[in-house]
């Protein structure tokens, strides 16, 4: 590309010649922004570009955008995550003590969900590099990074942190092992797209060996349950979708609410699964039903503007079978309606749902998620002490302290903040590793605080237990 700015690029794919465009992020061409004295790589750095370019529309014979904003993406949903993975697995690893094995026989609930979702994700990169798919493929890995990251390893987190024992032992080698053997998979898949990063990675998870001197990943190394793949995939989704109520509706994670009802089709069907659930999404009690129509009503709402030129006198059909609730929606995301198939460009689902209700349509669009969104003072009060926890997890690393440290701790304050944390000190006590919890002035403490908390004065104080 350098050397080439302002015009039009030619590149062989094959034996087919594709003229391709590069643009700008204002759609205007790089005549004047690409010069030879300047290089985005300069700003940004190989390995985004390389990773972008990758994942990059051009691939598949369209025209390129490049922008400051599309390259730091690749940083924080890609980079910054796998790195973090790494970076986790090494602190507890070395805190434990532990030297990991590639394994895959754990048999703990999450331990086989990542393992069977990483053979998913091979297969899955392999097709579409066989096919020459290069984005197809930087989506797979994308895609599982948020399921390593934002699902097994905060839902095993616990896990990791638990100080050593006879009683988990082995459940600490099992998430150890998993996890390592997850990484130094992904690492060998993806590092065709991340060549020095994932180097860095495996040579770290195996004693320097390179990665581009290992074998493609086989598979059939890894077990297959693409049952529990799904329905944990769909699990992913119910969450998602209950945070996301919580955050229209300015709740905060930490604040525990009563219940959560998940309506759709097979929604029953995530029965073993409802604890993991009810933790991520910090509720009381978790309603799994297949009624739909008690909940919310789907509205199907199809796009005049692009069915006309397609159908001609055929569209007033479809909108007539759409206001008469008529239609059914498919599994790949398309809609039968009228004899007709709309594909998802084509139409909206609208969500009904009865007034005083707070629900949300599900990503897969055939199920909702209804939230009990009312806080009692019992919830307001666990919040509250939720919150305490996180403010001193912070004075914890404020303070230098390895997760290992045990701490006294003793907080001074508003009535109702104290109050709320001797109601659930137990719980406070054992999320920041306090041997004691103190209330009043600290003695001989090593760091102290002031914060705010939810618009409560607190004062903190902590020392080496």
């Amino acid at each position: 590309m350098k050397g080439m700015k302002g015009r039009r690029e030619r590149s062989i794919v094959g034996v087919f010649t594709i003229d391709l465009e590069v643009f700008g992020d204002d759609r205007g061409r790089f005549s004047e922004m690409f010069r030879d004295e300047w290089f985005p790589e300069r700003d940004w750095g190989q390995v985004q570009v390389n990773r972008s370019h990758s994942s990059a529309n051009i691939l598949r014979g369209g025209d390129m955008r490049i922008s400051d904003r599309g390259i730091d993406d690749v940083v924080r949903q890609v980079l910054l995550p796998i790195w973090n993975a790494y970076s986790f697995f090494t602190l507890y690893a070395n805190v434990d003590g532990h030297r990991a094995e590639f394994r895959t026989d754990a048999t703990g609930l999450l331990d086989r969900y990542l393992l069977a979702k990483t053979r998913a994700m091979v297969e899955a990169v392999t097709e579409h590099m066989d096919d020459y798919d290069l984005p197809g493929a930087t989506a797979e890995l994308q895609g599982f990074i948020d399921a390593l990251n934002n699902w097994y390893i905060r839902r095993s987190r616990d896990r990791f942190w638990a100080k050593a024992s006879a009683a988990n032992e082995a459940d600490k080698r099992d998430a150890h092992d998993t996890l390592h053997t997850v990484l130094v998979t992904f690492a060998r898949t993806a590092a065709p797209f991340l060549p020095m990063v994932m180097e860095e990675v495996h040579g770290g998870l195996t004693g320097g060996d390179s990665v581009h001197l290992s074998d493609w990943p086989d598979p059939a190394e890894l077990p297959a349950d693409p049952d529990l793949v799904a329905r944990m995939d769909r699990l992913r989704d119910v969450a998602s979708t209950a945070l996301r109520l919580r955050e229209d509706h300015g709740l905060r994670v930490r604040l525990p609410l009563a219940s959560l009802t998940v309506a759709g089709a097979d929604a029953e069907s995530l029965a073993d699964l409802v604890h993991l659930l009810v933790d991520e999404v910090n509720v009381k009690s978790v309603e799994m039903t297949d009624d739909l129509e008690a909940h919310a009503t789907f509205r199907l709402q199809p796009d005049g503007r692009v069915l006309g030129p397609r159908l001609g006198g055929g569209v007033q059909a479809v909108f007539a079978a759409a206001r008469a609730g008529e239609f059914t929606h498919n599994d790949d995301g398309t809609v039968g309606v009228a004899g007709e198939t709309l594909q998802p460009d084509e139409f909206v689902l609208a969500l009904e749902s009865p007034e005083g209700v707070t629900a949300a349509a599900l990503g897969s669009g055939d199920g909702v998620v209804v939230l009990d969104i009312e806080v009692t003072p019992e919830l307001e009060s666990e919040g509250l002490a939720r919150d305490v926890v996180r403010q001193v997890q912070q004075a914890r690393r404020d303070a230098g302290l390895v997760v290992t440290d045990r701490i006294l701790l003793w907080l001074d304050g508003d009535a109702a903040l104290l109050d709320a944390v001797r109601s659930h000190e137990a719980h406070v006590a054992g999320q920041v590793l306090a041997a004691e919890v103190a209330y009043g002035p600290s003695v001989d403490a090593i760091h102290a605080a002031g914060v705010v908390v939810e618009g409560h004065a607190l004062t903190l104080a902590i020392t080496r237990a």
